[in-house]
Protein backbone atom coordinates (compact mmCIF):
# COMPACT_ATOMS: atom_id res chain seq x y z
CA UNK A 1 0.00 0.00 0.00
CA UNK A 2 0.87 3.34 -0.72
CA UNK A 3 0.82 6.37 1.80
CA UNK A 4 0.10 9.89 1.14
CA UNK A 5 -0.23 12.38 3.56
CA UNK A 6 -3.67 14.11 3.50
CA UNK A 7 -2.00 17.80 4.89
CA UNK A 8 -0.89 21.19 3.20
CA UNK A 9 1.47 21.50 5.76
CA UNK A 10 4.62 21.63 4.97
CA UNK A 11 6.37 21.02 8.03
CA UNK A 12 4.40 17.27 8.26
CA UNK A 13 4.83 16.75 4.55
CA UNK A 14 8.73 16.93 5.24
CA UNK A 15 8.91 14.92 8.51
CA UNK A 16 6.80 11.93 6.52
CA UNK A 17 9.59 12.42 3.78
CA UNK A 18 12.01 12.27 6.33
CA UNK A 19 10.64 9.10 7.55
CA UNK A 20 11.18 7.22 4.45
CA UNK A 21 7.63 6.00 3.87
CA UNK A 22 5.34 8.61 1.94
CA UNK A 23 4.67 8.18 -1.58
CA UNK A 24 2.88 11.93 -2.21
CA UNK A 25 0.62 14.34 -1.14
CA UNK A 26 -3.42 15.21 -1.30
CA UNK A 27 -4.71 18.37 -0.51
CA UNK A 28 -8.47 20.00 -0.68
CA UNK A 29 -9.27 23.93 -0.25
CA UNK A 30 -10.09 22.93 3.22
CA UNK A 31 -6.57 21.90 4.06
CA UNK A 32 -5.54 24.93 2.37
CA UNK A 33 -7.66 27.58 3.86
CA UNK A 34 -6.09 25.78 7.25
CA UNK A 35 -2.67 26.47 6.81
CA UNK A 36 -3.54 30.28 5.93
CA UNK A 37 -3.04 29.76 2.17
CA UNK A 38 -5.04 32.79 0.10
CA UNK A 39 -5.28 33.98 -3.25
CA UNK A 40 -4.44 31.59 -6.93
CA UNK A 41 -0.58 32.66 -6.97
CA UNK A 42 -0.33 31.93 -2.71
CA UNK A 43 -2.11 28.84 -3.63
CA UNK A 44 -0.46 27.68 -6.80
CA UNK A 45 3.06 28.48 -5.03
CA UNK A 46 2.46 26.27 -2.27
CA UNK A 47 1.69 23.69 -4.79
CA UNK A 48 5.43 23.87 -5.90
CA UNK A 49 6.74 23.89 -2.11
CA UNK A 50 5.02 20.40 -1.79
CA UNK A 51 6.26 19.14 -4.98
CA UNK A 52 9.92 19.93 -4.05
CA UNK A 53 9.74 18.04 -0.99
CA UNK A 54 7.95 14.64 -2.04
CA UNK A 55 9.29 12.46 -4.79
CA UNK A 56 5.68 11.07 -5.60
CA UNK A 57 2.35 13.02 -6.98
CA UNK A 58 0.78 15.72 -5.36
CA UNK A 59 -3.11 16.18 -5.87
CA UNK A 60 -3.99 19.44 -6.50
CA UNK A 61 -7.89 20.25 -6.46
CA UNK A 62 -9.72 22.30 -8.96
CA UNK A 63 -12.42 25.42 -7.64
CA UNK A 64 -14.30 25.47 -10.36
CA UNK A 65 -17.37 23.81 -10.82
CA UNK A 66 -18.18 23.22 -14.96
CA UNK A 67 -16.29 21.67 -17.65
CA UNK A 68 -14.49 24.23 -18.93
CA UNK A 69 -13.17 25.86 -16.54
CA UNK A 70 -12.07 22.74 -14.74
CA UNK A 71 -10.56 21.87 -17.62
CA UNK A 72 -8.63 25.53 -18.28
CA UNK A 73 -7.92 25.68 -14.59
CA UNK A 74 -6.63 21.42 -14.77
CA UNK A 75 -4.02 22.55 -17.54
CA UNK A 76 -2.96 25.67 -15.26
CA UNK A 77 -2.24 23.46 -12.42
CA UNK A 78 -0.67 20.73 -14.26
CA UNK A 79 1.66 23.13 -15.33
CA UNK A 80 3.12 23.79 -12.70
CA UNK A 81 5.10 20.44 -12.06
CA UNK A 82 5.40 17.01 -13.70
CA UNK A 83 4.11 15.37 -10.05
CA UNK A 84 0.88 17.23 -9.69
CA UNK A 85 -2.20 15.55 -10.39
CA UNK A 86 -5.59 17.05 -10.71
CA UNK A 87 -8.10 16.67 -8.85
CA UNK A 88 -11.75 16.50 -9.85
CA UNK A 89 -15.17 16.05 -8.11
CA UNK A 90 -17.38 13.04 -9.39
CA UNK A 91 -19.92 14.96 -10.95
CA UNK A 92 -21.04 15.41 -14.64
CA UNK A 93 -18.51 17.60 -15.65
CA UNK A 94 -15.75 16.33 -13.67
CA UNK A 95 -16.08 12.78 -15.16
CA UNK A 96 -15.88 15.24 -18.70
CA UNK A 97 -12.99 16.78 -17.60
CA UNK A 98 -11.45 13.60 -16.06
CA UNK A 99 -11.88 11.76 -19.59
CA UNK A 100 -10.25 14.87 -21.29
CA UNK A 101 -7.17 14.99 -19.43
CA UNK A 102 -6.87 11.00 -19.67
CA UNK A 103 -6.89 11.90 -23.23
CA UNK A 104 -3.91 14.47 -22.85
CA UNK A 105 -2.14 12.05 -20.51
CA UNK A 106 -2.26 14.21 -17.52
CA UNK A 107 -3.00 12.50 -14.23
CA UNK A 108 -6.53 12.47 -12.51
CA UNK A 109 -7.55 12.04 -8.69
CA UNK A 110 -11.98 11.28 -8.65
CA UNK A 111 -12.32 12.68 -5.56
CA UNK A 112 -15.66 12.90 -3.00
CA UNK A 113 -16.52 9.17 -4.25
CA UNK A 114 -19.23 7.69 -2.23
CA UNK A 115 -20.79 4.99 -4.84
CA UNK A 116 -19.00 2.10 -6.63
CA UNK A 117 -21.32 3.44 -9.36
CA UNK A 118 -19.40 6.46 -9.26
CA UNK A 119 -16.10 4.75 -9.11
CA UNK A 120 -16.55 2.66 -11.93
CA UNK A 121 -17.57 5.82 -14.08
CA UNK A 122 -14.19 7.45 -13.00
CA UNK A 123 -12.45 4.46 -14.21
CA UNK A 124 -13.89 4.16 -17.44
CA UNK A 125 -13.39 7.95 -17.75
CA UNK A 126 -9.45 7.09 -16.79
CA UNK A 127 -8.48 8.50 -13.96
CA UNK A 128 -5.77 7.56 -12.09
CA UNK A 129 -6.86 7.62 -9.10
CA UNK A 130 -10.29 7.28 -7.69
CA UNK A 131 -11.08 9.12 -4.01
CA UNK A 132 -13.88 7.00 -2.04
CA UNK A 133 -14.28 9.09 1.52
CA UNK A 134 -14.29 6.16 4.10
CA UNK A 135 -14.84 8.26 7.28
CA UNK A 136 -17.56 10.61 5.67
CA UNK A 137 -19.36 7.52 4.87
CA UNK A 138 -18.76 6.33 8.75
CA UNK A 139 -20.06 9.62 9.56
CA UNK A 140 -23.70 9.01 8.42
CA UNK A 141 -23.22 5.30 9.73
CA UNK A 142 -22.87 3.70 6.64
CA UNK A 143 -19.47 1.11 5.66
CA UNK A 144 -16.83 3.37 4.26
CA UNK A 145 -14.46 0.38 4.27
CA UNK A 146 -17.02 -2.09 2.49
CA UNK A 147 -17.10 0.67 -0.15
CA UNK A 148 -13.26 0.54 -0.54
CA UNK A 149 -13.55 -3.62 -0.93
CA UNK A 150 -16.37 -3.11 -3.19
CA UNK A 151 -14.56 -0.96 -5.67
CA UNK A 152 -11.21 -3.38 -5.64
CA UNK A 153 -13.50 -5.88 -6.91
CA UNK A 154 -14.98 -4.48 -9.64
CA UNK A 155 -11.40 -3.15 -10.50
CA UNK A 156 -9.99 -6.44 -10.47
CA UNK A 157 -12.64 -8.13 -11.89
CA UNK A 158 -12.84 -5.43 -15.26
CA UNK A 159 -8.88 -4.93 -15.42
CA UNK A 160 -9.34 -1.15 -14.22
CA UNK A 161 -5.86 0.18 -13.63
CA UNK A 162 -7.25 3.13 -11.66
CA UNK A 163 -5.71 3.23 -8.17
CA UNK A 164 -8.00 2.99 -5.54
CA UNK A 165 -6.82 6.02 -2.85
CA UNK A 166 -9.08 5.73 0.77
CA UNK A 167 -9.76 9.13 1.87
CA UNK A 168 -10.86 10.70 4.64
CA UNK A 169 -8.66 8.38 6.95
CA UNK A 170 -9.67 9.33 10.77
CA UNK A 171 -7.22 6.96 12.53
CA UNK A 172 -4.71 3.91 11.94
CA UNK A 173 -7.06 1.50 12.11
CA UNK A 174 -8.82 2.79 9.06
CA UNK A 175 -5.82 2.42 7.79
CA UNK A 176 -5.06 -1.22 8.67
CA UNK A 177 -8.86 -1.77 7.35
CA UNK A 178 -8.25 -0.31 4.00
CA UNK A 179 -5.35 -2.50 3.69
CA UNK A 180 -7.37 -5.51 4.51
CA UNK A 181 -10.12 -4.41 2.01
CA UNK A 182 -7.22 -3.95 -0.89
CA UNK A 183 -7.39 -0.13 -1.37
CA UNK A 184 -3.72 0.75 -3.44
CA UNK A 185 -3.31 3.58 -1.41
CA UNK A 186 -4.39 5.35 1.85
CA UNK A 187 -4.12 9.18 2.11
CA UNK A 188 -3.89 10.10 6.20
CA UNK A 189 -2.99 12.41 8.42
CA UNK A 190 0.50 12.13 9.91
CA UNK A 191 -0.63 11.26 13.20
CA UNK A 192 -2.55 8.11 11.75
CA UNK A 193 0.55 6.65 9.95
CA UNK A 194 2.82 7.42 12.95
CA UNK A 195 0.18 5.19 15.27
CA UNK A 196 1.48 2.18 13.17
CA UNK A 197 4.10 2.15 15.03
CA UNK A 198 2.65 2.03 18.25
CA UNK A 199 2.82 -1.25 20.24
CA UNK A 200 2.96 -1.79 24.18
CA UNK A 201 4.87 -5.12 23.28
CA UNK A 202 7.14 -3.22 21.56
CA UNK A 203 7.99 -0.26 24.42
CA UNK A 204 7.91 -2.81 27.18
CA UNK A 205 10.70 -4.53 25.01
CA UNK A 206 12.67 -1.51 24.07
CA UNK A 207 12.92 -0.95 28.04
CA UNK A 208 13.73 -4.56 28.88
CA UNK A 209 16.70 -4.04 26.36
CA UNK A 210 17.73 -0.31 27.47
CA UNK A 211 17.72 -2.02 31.12
CA UNK A 212 19.88 -5.25 29.75
CA UNK A 213 22.72 -2.76 28.16
CA UNK A 214 22.94 -0.62 31.68
CA UNK A 215 23.71 -3.78 33.49
CA UNK A 216 26.26 -5.15 31.19
CA UNK A 217 28.02 -1.41 31.06
CA UNK A 218 27.74 -1.85 34.91
CA UNK A 219 29.73 -5.23 34.75
CA UNK A 220 32.86 -4.37 33.20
Amino acid sequence: MKFFLDTANLQQIKEAQELGVLDGVTTNPSLMAKEGVKGEDEIRNHYKQICEIVDGDVSAEVLSMTYDEMVKEGEELAALHPQITVKLPCTKDGIRAVKYFADKGVKTNCTLVFSVGQALLAAKAGAKYVSPFVGRLDDICSDGVALIEQIVNVYNYYGFETQVLAASIRHTQHIIQCMEAGADVSTCPLNAILGLLKHPLTDQGLEAFMKDAEKMKSEK
